[in-house]
């Protein structure tokens, strides 16, 4: 990457910046012809220079032209340069546009480059937040200052010294009035912008700062909340939005006097040239017609001369933010290019030994964290790494890992020297585990075969316009430097996983399921999220679903608890469902109508309306109301009437003694709209026999019913895919897996109807041998940002899936069951050992007794290799 902005621009956009001088030119000669023009139009066919005493017609091109005809034809040409020089204009500004998104696009690509190669420790200076600011945000301006930085002076400068040019051409005095006041401005006003400079340069920093704070606060909230600490938070950001509200309120001062100094100077020089230009026409030394092209001229001249110091500007401060951004992204130790080089078929170590010679490691500051490790061990055998926090473990198996280059000594694997290989050995060759593990924000099976993706295995075939588009799309890649890879290809190498195809990676997966101890996580999950459709491996869950839920409904029967669980009846109101439940009779396929919605939507307003329910569900929302502010009030946070009655939290009860105030004075129908949505929305809520308020009874049931056939019934077709309705001959895809084989409620108030009917449903299950097909499912889990809606302990085993899937030579894991339990570690540790039999793995243990189910033990201390073996010899020599 180029060190400075100008040398990024010449080297990547000179080709472009070359093309289009030629219109920038021929501006000039344009402009030039429009000052000029309207001095002959006036003296020539107004004031008739042209047509001398007696002579009623003049030559026009070969054309005897007369007066009004002349004038004509002057005017229409003048509209013509009018018209030629926006065109020019147009084209130099769409040409200058797409030269600075290619730039910018080029920019931000090489940046995320950089990323990709920092080197592990890098990352723990840098802060997420303020490295994806910097090339989603402070760049930004710098891909518009592209276009400009060579052809906006060279048209600007072109366009004032033509002007320039022509006003000296017409009379010298004027020219020299009209150089004067520029000299001032270009003199006077860069260095009044000095100081704005140092402002904004102090502006971004003091900006980045502040994205990178608010990053940990999101990332702390856990720990904020558990000290108490919010409101030193808020004076530590009320400081720093305080210092950057006094640096921008000292810029915009500043550039508010700039700014009005330049008016001034710019209406300055109009009072001069009437001055003087009106005393040399009256004393016959300027014709009119060249005093009104000079005033003309130079009414053009203050913008270019203003624009070309607000260029200067900016590319003062186009300057320093690319400075400042290279600042950060220039790394000494970046991994070199060709060590990410794409490799179709890279050299692998399948046999031999892993030999560790004189491994040493420091840190920025000289500390040693490593000190001459020395071991061999076969690519056959289990070595357990054991030490104390701070042993120097951890970073040993980074180091075998080659995520840290060594400060001195080699690792060999199978022969090949991975301190030098590229990462299209080590990444295929290798797996590597930390604690704790990250996930990316996809499915649970993306995340596991993201360990495969390492090239495109199968190109995609594109037809039309779709193969118009990728044409387009691969152009403008290589043009601007980007990846020309298709992210749309099949990435998954299968080969490395043992596999022939998507349907044998499938399985694959499972059976490691298995191994990591998550296959009843897996099932759990999917049980209770929603089911879908069986997404792309086309399984047709609905057919085995309905079939479940025939012989759920007679196991039930044959138990003799059929009523624990109320079925859905179009005829009839469920009680153990909530109301907005009971409504729509349907799961919402969209959030248009979730129950937080409903109260604000239109559709639903219109049914309660048409029906007579709306004056009733208010009621009903302020009888809630007045219940739970009285049921509430008083109660320490976290008391159990919270939980079982959900439709006010504690901060919302004083808004609502508000609204219950205001309605008790003016009444419910004059409450503000806002209010009476808060009201609406308790209702929908409730669930009868959970709550037992007493306020649901056989009338408003009735109500109800009748409401739902209304809302079935006149559904508008752009809301007909927003609900799924219920159905018992048909399949809900909007439902979870357990709701479409009940189809129903669990009864409320029946002693462990819960447990023994989530229990049925599972037993059911495996009878019919759907288990299979529910795991399955279970992958399509999505994970959240960085896997936070699974548990840190199903975190690592999907981590530890992706490892095994990829089946490394060498599998390296540090401290990669530490989250789990004991029973947990167990299996896991032994399952993977288990699958890993014959084959090299490294592995830095939280749990020092499970060393003694490996071949090998390291035991490290301080930096240093102190003890290595089997675990029965170092346990009968040292204990």
């Amino acid at each position: 990457m180029e060190r400075s902005l100008f040398g990024f621009i010449i080297r990547y956009s000179k080709r472009d910046q070359l093309r289009i001088v030629p219109f920038v030119l021929l501006t000039m000669v344009v402009y030039y012809a429009s000052l000029d023009l309207p001095k002959t139009i006036i003296n020539e066919a107004i004031q008739g220079g042209r047509f001398p005493e007696g002579a009623s017609t003049a030559g026009f091109f070969g054309l005897e032209l007369g007066r009004l005809e002349y004038l004509f034809a002057l005017s229409m040409i003048f509209l013509g340069l009018i018209v030629l020089n926006g065109w020019l204009k147009f084209r130099i500004n769409t040409m200058k546009g797409w030269m600075g998104e290619r730039m910018l696009r080029r920019l931000r690509y090489a940046l995320y480059d950089h990323i990709l190669r920092f080197p592990l420790a890098r990352f723990r200076r840098a802060k997420a937040a303020e490295m994806a600011t910097m090339i989603k945000d402070e760049v930004e301006p710098l891909g518009g200052f592209v276009g400009e930085a060579l052809i906006t002076p060279l048209f600007l400068g072109g366009q004032a010294a033509t002007a320039m040019f022509f006003i000296l051409y017409q009379h010298w005095a004027l020219g020299l009035i009209a150089l004067g006041v520029v000299g001032v401005q270009a003199f006077f006003i860069p260095r009044l912008r000095k100081r704005l400079i140092v402002l904004g340069r102090e502006r971004q920093l003091t900006a980045r700062a502040l994205a990178g704070r608010i990053a940990e606060t999101v990332d702390g909230a856990a720990e904020i909340h558990a000290n108490a600490t919010s409101n030193y938070e808020r004076a530590e950001i009320s400081a720093r939005l305080g210092k950057i509200f006094k640096i921008r309120f000292e810029f915009y001062q500043r550039k508010f006097l700039i700014k009005f100094l330049n008016n001034f100077l710019s209406q300055v020089t109009p009072f001069l040239f009437y001055t003087v230009g009106g005393y040399l026409v009256i004393t016959g030394g300027l014709d009119i017609g060249a005093l009104v092209a000079v005033i003309a001229a130079y009414k053009d001249l203050p913008s270019p001369v203003k624009e070309l110091i607000d260029w200067d500007q900016q590319r003062l401060d186009a300057e320093v933010k690319y400075e400042q951004v290279m600042e950060q992204f220039i790394d000494e130790q970046v991994a070199p290019p060709e060590m990410q080089a794409l490799v179709e078929s890279p050299q692998l170590p399948r046999g031999g030994r892993l030999r560790a010679s004189n491994l040493s490691l420091l840190d920025e500051s000289g500390a040693r964290l490593v000190e001459d490790v020395s071991f061999e061990a076969g690519l056959d055998q289990h070595v357990a790494v054991v030490g104390r926090p701070g042993s120097g473990a951890s970073e040993l198996t980074q180091l075998l890992a080659r995520l840290v280059q060594p400060t001195s000594g080699s690792v060999e694997l199978g022969g090949i020297d991975i301190t030098r290989a590229s990462e299209a050995v080590t990444g295929r060759c290798i797996g590597y585990v930390g604690s704790p593990a990250y996930l990316f924000p996809a499915r649970v099976r993306d995340n596991v075969l993201y360990g495969l993706k390492h090239r495109p295995i199968q190109e995609r075939t594109y037809e039309k316009g779709a193969a118009a588009e990728r044409a387009f799309q691969l152009r403008e890649a290589e043009r601007t430097g980007n990846s020309t890879l298709d992210i749309e290809a099949d990435w998954i190498d299968y080969e490395a996983a043992g596999c022939s195809g998507p349907a044998e990676v499938e399985k694959r997966i499972v059976e490691l399921l298995g191994v990591v101890d998550l296959e009843e996580t897996m099932f759990e999950l999917w049980l209770r999220s929603r089911a879908g459709d069986g997404g792309e491996r086309g399984e047709r869950i609905g057919e085995r679903v309905l079939e479940a839920r025939s012989y759920m409904r007679e196991r039930l029967e044959s138990l003799g608890i059929r009523d624990w669980v109320e079925r859905w009846n179009p005829a009839e109101y469920n009680r153990n469902a909530t109301l907005a439940e009971n409504l729509l009779f349907g799961t919402p396929v969209r959030r248009v109508f979730d129950v937080e919605n409903l109260p604000a939507n239109a559709y639903v307003r219109h049914v309660l309306g048409a029906t007579g329910l709306d004056e009733l569900l208010l009621r009903t929302g302020h009888k809630v109301a007045e219940t739970m502010v009285e049921l509430f009030s008083g109660l320490p946070p976290g008391h159990e009437f919270f939980a079982q009655y959900s439709f006010i939290n504690q901060d919302e009860l004083p808004q609502f003694e508000a609204i219950l105030k205001r309605a008790a004075d003016d009444g419910l129908k004059k409450l503000p709209e806002a209010e009476s949505q808060a009201l609406l929305a308790l209702p929908f809520k409730l669930i009868a026999a959970r709550h037992r308020l007493g306020l649901i009874d056989e009338n408003f049931e009735a109500r109800v019913i009748e409401a739902r056939r209304h809302f079935a019934a006149h559904l508008p077709q752009a809301l007909a895919g927003a609900v799924e309705f219920f159905d018992p001959a048909r399949y809900n895809s909007a439902a979870s897996l357990q709701d479409n084989i009940l189809f129903g409620k669990v009864v409320t108030g029946q002693a462990g109807a819960g447990e023994r009917i989530t229990k049925l449903v599972r037993e059911l299950l495996d009878d019919l041998g759907l288990r299979p097909m529910v795991v399955r499912n279970g992958l399509d889990f999505q994970v959240g940002v960085g896997g936070a809606r699974l548990a840190v302990a199903d975190r690592q085993k999907v981590a530890l899936m992706r490892a095994l899937l990829k089946r490394p030579t060498l599998l390296v894991l540090d401290q990669a069951a530490a989250y789990l339990d004991a029973a947990s570690q167990t299996r896991v540790v032994e399952g993977v050992l288990r699958e890993r039999k014959g084959q090299a793995v490294v592995w830095a243990l939280s749990r020092d007794e499970y060393a003694q189910r490996f071949s090998v033990v390291l035991v490290m201390e301080r930096g240093r290799l102190v003890e290595s073996g089997a675990f029965a010899e170092l346990k009968r020599k040292t204990g």
